[in-house]
């Protein structure tokens, strides 16, 4: 297909110059261009296929990037970076160095607030509108929420706060992409959409207010509640009117001569106002409609035949280790129930929903509703299981401290993509729950160095009175065989000696590790004939393995995928400080900045965390240490 149209776009100025009659083969050409690109890429496919017509729409009629633009989530922008002169960069989507798969500020004139969680943008763009008012400025905002955000109690209190600020020149457009094109979406409510949007129906209203205002209140109230609900006849926009916003819509957000005119009309008048669109996830790739979850979040595959199964079956991931034994584990204990704050695919759950759909519970993009939610169940007897990613947890940490640990519920976290995640970049890294959570009291945090680890101590939390907490890392272990038919626990606070040191006094090094970085500790162990110890429990910390590593080497290193701030090796730090004793002492984890996005492999190595980087580290840090290359391993041990 000739993209003779969409290489004119250099920016949306020249979006502009278009006639109407020419933005719907624009839309193809872009449809195309993305689906291209991220068959090459990977990344967000669906959603950027649902919202092309809607991200053509919004820069043709407003005056972007002086007009606001926020995305709630962001994964849906591509289309957006493609329109904003960033075409000839889509090669590097989600790369190092390269493009970001979510808005950034310092990417982009045109990226005005940088997102990656949910429900968000309702909050940012009030806040510009009201900064554009307070400052003198003339400038449209423009937020852009779907429908999984709406979910999200954030979007609702934004939602509250604007309504009272009827100055506010606010526009929400809230697309709908959970639902099909369904019949009222036609031409004659298309002709209401553009009714209720035009000047003439809003003056009209005005004019009625001013004439009832001098009436008696109860008349008055009357006539509001006749307008609202007569709407409500044709659309279903009572909710937002009560919320303080004139509502229009639903109307086929996939159609340029209805978007273009009701956003027309939309853009010449102030106040809070909703327009409501109805897309369709993955349109026009026949594939992605059929399928959007698949093609959510697809890695490299051929367009023209689809995402393939692989030729060779993968090392079961993290989240399918989790899930399996969350099934295991329901079959024996019938008090069990799982939680996930829309997380269901991602975090290993579709398999429980299958086996006991009865004790599954997704509340929707509602973390903090999740914790508490949990804390309830516990309440009265039942073992809730929260499975959420490390980043979404942060969400929810007030509800963490106050509804479960101060009341000592037992409630277990299953905590997903801990540590470096890679191409989502520096929004979804796991890097802080390790700090967050190790200082509340009576909470039993767990990192394991393999997915059988991940399946001991799923069942050593869940046996657990209190609140307890499994981190373990996004995509697959090391292929660790899972023996499904047990559900033993582990010893609570035991660390475990993994290799033991042969080196002579003033060069014995001990290597703590927490979670799957103890193999490349034990790979930089060989050149350095250090000791391994694979710590397992970040809290309870295991003390006298720690006192005989103290007392039998000269040097300790911790090393964990999470801050060093206040994370797993400050716990050593202080559990030394408390027996007294005094050694040199190395924390190695993740930097005190933000991720780049990449491959993890790419990010752990620039993060000195590889092998390589842990072995120039400790060289750097203990020369002695770096002598001679010693023999391959000399002596394992495992207690």
């Amino acid at each position: 297909m000739s993209m003779n149209l969409l290489e004119r776009i250099q920016d949306p100025h020249d979006l502009r110059r278009l006639q109407p009659e020419q933005l719907p083969q624009l839309a193809q050409q872009l449809r195309q261009f993305i689906l291209d690109t991220v068959s090459r890429t990977g990344g967000h496919l669906s959603s950027n296929l649902g919202t092309v017509e809607l991200t053509v729409a919004l820069h043709y009629v407003f005056d972007t990037p002086h007009d606001r633009l926020v995305w709630d989530v962001g994964h849906q922008t591509y289309a957006h970076k493609i329109l904003t002169g960033r075409r000839e960069q889509m090669g590097t989507l989600r790369q190092l160095n390269g493009l970001s798969g979510f808005p950034r500020r310092e990417e982009s004139p045109y990226d005005s607030f940088g997102t990656a969680h949910s429900s968000t943008s309702i909050s940012a763009a009030l806040g510009m509108a009201l900064a554009a008012q307070h400052k003198g400025e003339r400038r449209k905002v423009v937020a852009v929420i779907g429908d999984g955000a709406m979910t999200g109690g954030m979007a609702f209190e934004a939602l509250n706060n604007a309504g009272v600020h009827p100055e506010a020149d606010l526009l929400v457009v809230l697309n709908d992409n959970d639902m099909s094109i369904s019949a009222p979406v036609g031409a004659l409510n298309r002709y209401l959409a553009r009714l209720l949007s035009g000047r003439f129906y809003a003056n009209a209203r005005d004019a009625a207010k001013q004439v009832l205002k001098v009436a008696p209140p109860p008349l008055f109230e009357l006539a509001r509640r006749l307008e609202e609900h007569a709407k409500g006849l044709v659309a279903p926009g009572t909710l937002f009117e009560e919320f303080g916003f004139d509502y229009v819509g639903p109307i086929d957000g996939h159609d340029l001569h209805a978007l273009i005119p009701t956003l027309e009309n939309l853009r010449e008048r102030t106040g809070p106002r909703l327009l409501h669109v109805v897309t369709k996830k993955g349109y026009g790739y026949k594939l992605a409609e059929a399928d959007p979850i698949t093609y959510h979040g697809p890695g490299r595959f051929n367009p023209a035949e689809g995402i393939k199964p692989p030729a060779v079956a993968p090392k079961p991931t993290y989240a399918q280790v989790f899930g399996q034994w969350l099934c295991d584990m329901a079959r024996r204990d019938e008090r069990l129930v799982a939680i996930t704050p829309a997380m269901c695919e991602g975090s290993g759950l579709v398999e429980f929903t299958k086996q006991f759909p009865e004790r599954y519970h997704d509340v929707g993009i509602a973390e903090q509703h999740a914790v508490t939610f949990a804390a309830g169940l516990a309440c009265e007897g039942l073992k809730p299981v929260v499975a959420i990613y490390s980043t979404f947890l942060q969400r929810a940490y007030d509800q963490v401290i106050h509804d479960v640990a101060i009341q000592h519920l037992p409630v277990l976290f299953a905590i997903d993509r801990a540590g470096v995640v890679g191409a989502d970049g520096a929004t979804h890294t796991g890097a802080f729950d390790i700090p967050a959570l190790r200082c509340l009291p009576g909470f039993t945090v767990m990192a394991p160095a393999d997915e059988l680890e991940c399946r001991q101590m799923l069942s050593t939390g869940f046996a657990l009175d209190g609140p307890a907490a499994v981190r373990y890392p996004r995509g697959a272990g090391t292929g660790a065989h899972v023996d499904r038919s047990t559900l033993n626990a582990l010893p609570l606070g035991r660390a475990q000696l993994r290799r033991e040191s042969q080196a002579r006094a003033g060069h014995r090094i001990a290597i703590l590790t927490f979670g799957p970085v103890l193999h490349a500790a034990l790979q930089a162990a060989e050149a350095l004939d250090a000791s391994v110890i694979n710590m397992r429990f970040i809290k309870p910390l295991d003390v006298d393995m720690l006192r005989r590593m103290a007392l039998g080497h000269d040097a300790l290193v911790t090393v964990e995928e999470g801050v060093v701030q206040g994370g797993a090796g400050a716990a050593c730090l202080e559990a030394l400080q408390g027996l007294g004793l005094q050694i040199p002492v190395l924390n190695l984890g993740l930097p005190d900045a933000w991720l780049e996005h990449g491959d993890p492999a790419q990010i752990m190595a620039a993060c000195g965390l590889d092998a390589t980087g842990l072995l120039r580290s400790i060289r750097a840090r203990f020369p002695e240490a770096g002598g001679e290359e010693p023999e391959p391993r000399r002596r394992a041990a495992n207690d």
